[in-house]
């Protein structure tokens, strides 16, 4: 038996908003575009990272052939050989190469050759380290100490892991240290931080939340560290009055203070940070505005720039602070509840005062940065034409003239200050903010993005990637923002960011890209801006992070058929099959990212193959059977799902199969405690059912077993995984022993119970597998003694499925055709293992009387007398057309299965009779894709006479006659079409 309707391949988004060297770095080139940096890669460099095998291990001469032929400016090995010997690359060119590598891949290249370990140790090359892709424990942070012991200034750092292993460095020297997301870091390792880094001017920890940090630790950063400068920490718990007295006391040049999402801060104290030029207190609860805006006007005399964003601060201590410190040029005042009420109220009292800059959601931000530069040198201020440019054009005239110390300072405090706050805003998604985000919100983040800070820039492209997210957990973006960025240019400046040397900034630009490409126009803008070749050799970065936000891009882009084969052509496939090999195990979210591009991807039939060649196949069923992660398991079956759905066409269902493990991992998905998960492991199993040996291999892994629990248990689960469980079923009960298996292990009760289905995908699945196993009368015994009959004629004559109807009604046919007449019941037929009384007589004539209906719904009794007066084809061809169910035509029916059928046009119901030669016609209509199987079957079965006798039959119905020509009919096509091949 077979029955085969092919599952499209199934396609999803995926717009998580918190997601390796990149495969080609510059090498000499100083180009700039606009101000911020971004160079594009001559084609020695690319070539290089390209090919690990070509790279100098001696010093003498190496060869390789590579130019520059990317629409997206990346290098990339073209057809045109250009020899090039490493070996003669001057100093200065090595030296700019080794500058935009990381520490493990600039290690990697100084191991190379002896000149190049010498230029691979130069101390200014150690200055910064940047560690935040990488794991960073005492055993890393020790084998770095030789390098870093005296020459590292700057440190960036991820995770209280990494906090707790910078004194392993040894280096006491360092002038600047960043930690990101160090939630867990303690008082302890703080104080040992600052105590081991006495030459400190810098220290900022967040923007997560450091809830174990206490005044206890900012007591011991002031005793330890008298010369900082600047003094960022986010969600401290409580700042109190003796931390802040000890910073005024010991760190006389303390100039920058930011507590940003602190619990409690002692306001009367920071009247004691006397050197204090900016402070950001944004975030921060429990604070007395009226007490805070009298001490600051009077106490903090050299205060220029305030940010008290996303606080509770009242319009009257707002306005106190303008009107009397002398000092204040600049106070910020975003998403502040009684300040915004206010301007929606049209209040004067929000507005800038002279030489003075209040920065609120009621004003034009770009308008009072621009007002605050009149203060400025005439030719700094003049050089301001266009509000909206106003960060671009003063960093242009910066860029030429140098600029002046006090407004670069100020301008690169309000850079910081509304990147953080845009940023924080985004990921809370406040309601009533879509004017704001598409007034000016979108164009600041894109302006704050050209910053000439780093972590200015990253944190800019994140807000981009997360404002765009209005529902993270149905991963719904705004089509009105993602649109506003693209008009506003923000696809290319993204993409040539992404191609930035800077591994933070690629990964950030990379996750903005594939947020913003959910939206269908925007996903074409970056495809026509070579978007597409970019994030397929991000995926090839050595650094994780990098990697798995460009995964998270083509998995975005692949949904739909649009950009498909251009992913395909970029060697995206391959990249994410690749993706899978380097980080197996640990790695969760780059692994969902690559299986779930995969997935979308293999829903095409090329490049199903593709990722087939590319060891696709091996990579996904190795995490569907070693990984844990639920998410990386679904996406697994998914994509092996869709690989199986091409069998018609390539050889992925076989190979799927045979790949070691595949379908005992498969079954064992069924039993997850996630619902996608099991749904897609069903799917799959659907899909390889198809093929016949899979269909036993399943059998004999325990399929049988795990789908029919699968189907007792998902009565309330989505309907997704009802129709998958239904389907796999049916697949299996292809097999005569399978359908038997299904009966005695109880599988007749769920499916008629999801054949009650109001969902017509679900029901009709049921209905294709109820029709299997009636075949075998044991089980059209346990139909009809579970309470079948009634739900099959339910279906038969009310669901808005043509399909549904017509395999209801042919189980129906099955089950009341005389077989299981006298059939004893093998096994228990209900929890109580008793036969339960019933009327067959009075189930059958409800079934004679549905499948009756049913098949009448496709005559004309007009049209039926005229044509049995006529022997003229068109009249026959014209009925065809009318009765043809076109999803039949995917239905495979075995030999017996048409046998079945020809036996049945000679019962003695002449219902029956109508039933199977509407049924015949419905499979042997050309153009259906079994048609010429079918044609051959009964060629075999020697069905023809039966079918003239039917046809001539005084007795039977005229459907029956009409039905059973035009079967000759396309006997006869069928015959010619096979004689002219």
């Amino acid at each position: 038996m077979s029955r085969r309707l092919r599952r499209k391949g199934l396609q999803s988004r995926d717009n998580e908003k918190g997601l390796a060297i990149y495969q080609a770095v510059p090498c000499c080139s100083d180009g700039v575009s606009e101000v911020y940096e971004v160079v594009n890669f001559p084609p020695s460099v690319a070539a290089m990272n390209a090919d690990p095998d070509i790279q100098p291990r001696k010093r003498a001469a190496a060869t390789c052939h590579g130019s520059v032929t990317s629409s997206s400016g990346l290098g990339s090995v073209s057809s045109q050989a250009v020899p090039v010997d490493w070996t003669s690359l001057p100093d200065d060119t090595v030296i700019q190469i080794f500058s935009r590598l990381n520490y493990r891949d600039r290690a990697s290249l100084a191991s190379t050759c002896r000149a190049w370990r010498i230029i691979g140790c130069l101390p200014f090359l150690w200055q910064a380290l940047d560690l935040r892709a990488h794991r960073c424990d005492a055993a890393t942070a020790l084998s770095l100490a030789s390098r870093c012991s005296t020459n590292l200034r700057s440190l960036h750092f991820r995770g209280s892991e990494a906090a707790a292993s910078v004194m392993n460095l040894q280096a006491r020297g360092l002038r600047e240290i960043s930690g990101d997301f160090c939630r867990d870091i303690t008082d302890a390792i703080l104080s040992v931080m600052a105590a081991r880094h006495e030459l400190l001017e810098s220290l900022q920890i967040g923007p997560d939340p450091c809830e174990k940090i206490s005044s206890d630790a900012i007591r011991a950063i002031a005793l330890c560290c008298p010369k900082l400068r600047c003094l960022r920490l986010s969600g401290v718990h409580q700042v109190d009055e003796e931390a802040l007295n000890a910073l005024g006391r010991h760190c006389k040049s303390l100039e920058e203070v930011a507590f940003m999402d602190c619990g409690n801060i002692n306001e009367a104290a920071l009247g004691s940070l006397a050197s204090m030029r900016f402070l950001s207190v944004a975030g921060t609860k429990n604070m007395s505005w009226a007490a805070a805006s009298l001490t600051w006007s009077n106490q903090l005399c050299n205060l220029v720039g305030l940010d008290v964003s996303r606080t509770d601060i009242s319009p009257t201590a707002m306005s106190r602070l303008l009107t009397s410190s002398k000092s204040l040029k600049v106070l910020c005042t975003l998403n502040c509840p009684f300040i915004d009420e206010e301007g929606s109220n049209g209040t004067s009292v929000l507005t800038s005062t002279k030489g003075k800059v209040l920065l609120n959601f009621s004003s034009d931000i770009f308008k009072g940065v621009a007002a605050l530069l009149h203060d400025a040198p005439a030719a700094e201020a003049s050089a301001i034409k266009d509000f909206r440019n106003v960060f671009r054009e003063w960093r242009t005239w910066k860029h030429k003239n140098g600029g002046g110390k006090y407004v670069e300072e100020v301008m690169n405090w309000l850079e910081w200050i509304l990147s953080h706050t845009l940023l924080r805003i985004a990921e809370t998604n406040p309601p009533r903010m879509d004017e704001f985000w598409l007034r000016q919100g979108s164009s600041l983040l894109l302006s704050l993005v050209k910053s000439s800070q780093e972590d200015v820039q990253e944190r800019a492209a994140t807000g981009l990637a997360t404002f765009v997210v209005i529902d993270d957990e149905n991963a719904t973006v705004d089509p009105a923002r993602a649109e506003a960025v693209m008009r506003d240019g923000g696809i290319p400046l993204l993409l040539d960011l992404a191609r930035s040397f800077r591994e933070g900034i690629q990964s950030e630009a990379a996750k903005a890209i594939a947020n913003l490409s959910v939206n269908t126009k925007v996903a074409k803008t970056v495809a026509d801006e070579g978007g597409i070749g970019i994030l397929s050799d991000l995926a090839r970065s050595m650094n994780r992070l990098v990697a798995e936000e460009a995964a998270g891009g083509l998995w975005n882009l692949s949904v739909g058929e649009e950009h498909k084969g251009a992913i395909a052509e970029a060697g995206g496939i391959k990249a994410l099959v690749d993706l899978i090999f380097k980080w197996p195990s640990g790695i969760d979210g780059v692994l969902e990212r690559a299986a779930g591009a995969l997935a979308n991807l293999a829903a095409d039939d090329k490049c199903s193959m593709e990722v087939a060649m590319a060891g696709g196949v091996h990579a996904l069923v190795m995490l569907a059977r070693t990984c844990k992660v639920e998410g990386v398991q679904e996406q697994a079956a998914r994509a092996l799902a869709n690989l199986a759905a091409h069998g018609d066409s390539n050889s992925n269902n076989a190979a799927v199969g045979q790949e070691t493990g595949a379908l005992e991992a498969l079954v064992q998905l069924t039993c997850s405690q996630n619902e996608g998960v099991r749904q897609e492991a069903a799917g799959a199993l659907w899909n390889l059912s198809f093929d016949d040996r899979n269909r036993e291999a399943i059998a004999a892994a325990g399929g049988v077993e795990a789908l029919v629990a699968l189907a007792q248990s998902c009565s309330n689960a989505s309907q997704g995984l009802q129709e998958r469980a239904a389907g796999a079923l049916w697949g299996l009960s292809v097999s005569e022993a399978n359908s038997i298996a299904i009966g005695r292990e109880g599988g007749v009760a769920p499916l008629i119970a999801l054949a009650c289905s109001d969902a017509e995908d679900v029901h009709e699945t049921a209905a294709g597998a109820l029709w299997n196993l009636a075949f075998n009368p044991g089980n059209a015994r346990r139909i009809v003694e579970e309470g079948g009959v009634p739900a099959l004629v339910h279906l038969c004559s009310s669901s808005g499925s043509k399909m549904a109807r017509f395999m209801a009604a042919l189980a129906l046919a099955y089950m009341f055709d005389g077989r299981m007449d006298g059939v004893a019941l093998v096994g228990p037929s209900s929890s109580e293992g008793t036969a339960k009384s019933i009327s067959l007589d009075g189930a059958k004539r409800m079934a004679m009387k549905h499948i009756e209906a049913f098949v009448l719904s496709f005559s004309d009794p007009q049209v039926f007398s005229m044509a049995a007066l006529s022997s003229a084809p068109a009249s026959l061809v014209h009925i065809a057309e009318s009765a043809r169910i076109q999803e039949a035509g995917n239905l495979r029916c075995s030999g017996a299965e048409i046998g079945r059928f020809v036996l049945m046009l000679r019962n003695s119901s002449s219902v029956l009779r109508v039933c199977a030669a509407f049924a015949l016609l419905q499979f042997t209509i050309p153009g259906g894709r079994h048609a010429m199987h079918h044609a051959g079957l009964l060629q075999k079965a020697r069905a023809t006479r039966v079918l003239r006798a039917a046809a001539a039959a005084a007795t039977s119905p005229m459907e029956a006659k009409i039905f059973a020509r035009i079967v000759l009919r396309n006997l006869e096509q069928h015959h010619q079409l096979e004689t002219s091949i």
